[in-house]
């Protein structure tokens, strides 16, 4: 009689009897490896009692069950349902081109933000399928994708596809083409809205609900040139990437190649929904390397919705000049976390200086909502329409206040100044050393050119830990850990009692041509 515990393998001539202990656990080895793999040891196949896992035929059977397992499903019935959807989007913009204008200049202009995202992320290419004849008055034309968001026509492409066409045709997958006219633009999120004209029973694409996650599979599907719609697969690699294009950035990072003329298409998920706009890649050869960059599904319903209500995007605004909060600037603030936007500097009538918002405040939270960063307040706000009211959680002078703003319109016009060199260093009057910073200093006011407020940086040890982070003759120093400067001595006492209070580092208010920013001075011990 064999004992139940014991697994009889007398019958298989590779095999010896094993010990009482050793054949359990073999035979528990055996049956977790099958269970891990899926597959039911009782009822497997048509019998209805156990199965010998020993036997050929069992093997048999669980070869071809975890073949079929293991097979990939494919996207092909999800590319059947959402390929007609897709378009070509053709244009022609009638343009006066320079005779030193080559094959590879630019249709942006010199020092945009496109110019100079594709002059970095290109390799110096124009987007994928434009091209420009050189000499003369001629015709940019411009070739990319895009697709339909309604049965009636509305399609959604790139900015930088259709901005400034004087023509524009569509060609749909079924080879059809159909004239289209630019219905709004929005350059902040390189997307626009056409109207297709004689047509209204298009198939269209819905735009998702949800939020994709790292590593869900994602379709880009476009048609470049015109020659059908081409499909490549992938997964989502990353979210809220920062290229900088704009303080507005949040792009879907995938890894499905996306081809020459894609610009404008959509990426699908696997339930057949647009999870974003396909704008750019990276590429350091002018082609396709697996890392692409899609507008999400949020901010095109977002942008989208007002296009077709107004042709145009408004935007809040609060008025302020802001940075991020770094580690060494959240210690010298006292803050447990480098988290918020810090105000760089209120601008002059905005909604943020008008209900008391100050240089040095660091913006928390909108409406009980956490700001992670800089970029997330402008996206934030931005995303709010002009005239809402708003609650802002500021950390205000070490104390946490509660602060109530309408937001206003975000000007057309409002560009963030860059730091520039200042041409004019106004002469050469002896400054100060603080050696322990690595600068020399004298009162704004004894240099001329500096202005009247703060002191002037007049030399910078470049091996010091101001060096570091940017300082330069002539920047002026307004503020040291929140207290207005107007020479040597507040800077020092400043710096002093920043010590007493153990703080690693000094944060100071600077200003550097147009703008002011606040850097985070590390303190030498002693």
């Amino acid at each position: 009689m064999t004992d139940r515990n014991t697994v009889d393998l007398s019958s298989l001539p590779s095999y010896r009897r094993p010990r009482r202990l050793l054949a359990a656990r073999k035979f528990a080895l055996m049956a977790s490896v099958v269970a891990g793999l899926g597959v039911a040891v009782y009822g497997f196949g048509s019998s209805s009692g156990p199965v010998d896992i020993f036997s050929t035929s069992a093997h048999a059977q669980v070869n071809n069950e975890v073949k079929k397992v293991a097979q990939p499903v494919g996207f092909a019935d999800i590319v059947e349902r959402v390929k007609p959807s897709v378009i070509s989007v053709k244009v022609n913009i009638n343009e006066k081109l320079s005779k030193n204008d080559s094959d590879d200049d630019s249709p942006f202009p010199p020092g945009s933000p496109m110019e100079r995202f594709f002059r970095r992320f290109g390799g110096g290419d124009l987007p994928p399928g434009l091209r420009a004849i050189p000499h003369g008055r001629g015709v940019v034309t411009g070739q990319g994708s895009g697709f339909f968001i309604s049965a009636d026509g509305y399609a959604v492409t790139n900015n930088h596809v259709v901005d400034g066409a004087d023509k524009v045709e569509v060609t749909t997958d079924d080879g059809k083409s159909y004239k289209a006219k630019v219905i709004g633009t929005d350059a902040r999120t390189d997307l626009a809205l056409i109207k297709v004209e004689g047509g209204s029973n298009f198939p269209f694409a819905k735009l998702s609900d949800g939020k994709p996650r790292i590593g869900d599979w994602v379709l880009a599907v476009g048609n470049p040139f015109g020659l059908g719609g081409t499909v490549t697969a992938g997964i989502v690699s990353a979210s809220g990437r920062d290229i900088g294009n704009g303080p507005y950035d949040d792009f879907i990072q995938i890894d499905a190649p996306v081809n020459k003329g894609n610009s404008g298409g959509p990426a699908f998920n696997t339930e057949g929904e647009v999870i974003g706009v396909n704008t750019a890649i990276y590429s350091p050869s002018g082609g396709s390397v697996g890392i692409a960059f899609s507008i999400p599904a949020a901010t095109v319903k977002s942008v989208i919705a007002q296009l077709k209500d107004k042709g145009s995007v408004s935007r809040g605004w609060i008025g302020v000049q802001i940075q991020p909060v770094t580690p060494d600037i959240a210690d010298s603030l006292g803050m447990k976390k480098a988290e918020g936007a810090l105000v760089a500097e209120p601008q002059a009538n905005g909604p943020a200086v008008k209900a008391g918002i100050e240089s040095g405040d660091v913006i928390t939270a909108v409406n009980g909502e956490t700001v992670k960063d800089a970029r997330e307040l402008a996206r934030t706000i931005g995303g709010l329409a002009p005239g809402t009211a708003v609650k802002l959680s500021v950390l205000h002078k070490g104390q946490d206040k509660t602060i109530s703003l309408t937001l206003g319109q975000l000007p057309n016009t409002l560009e963030a100044k860059a730091d520039t060199d200042d041409s004019d260093k106004g002469g050469t009057a002896h400054g100060t050393d603080v050696p322990k910073l690595g600068l020399t200093l004298a009162p704004a006011n004894s240099v001329a050119g500096a202005g009247k407020e703060g002191v002037v940086v007049t030399d910078v040890d470049p091996k010091s830990a101001a060096a570091e982070r940017g300082f330069k003759e002539g920047d002026v120093i307004l503020e040291v850990a929140g207290k207005s400067v107007a020479n040597v001595g507040d800077v020092r006492e400043a710096i002093t009692a920043a010590r007493n209070d153990n703080k690693n580092s000094v944060l100071m208010r600077v200003k550097s041509g147009g703008s002011s920013r606040f850097v985070a001075v590390p303190l030498a011990k002693g």
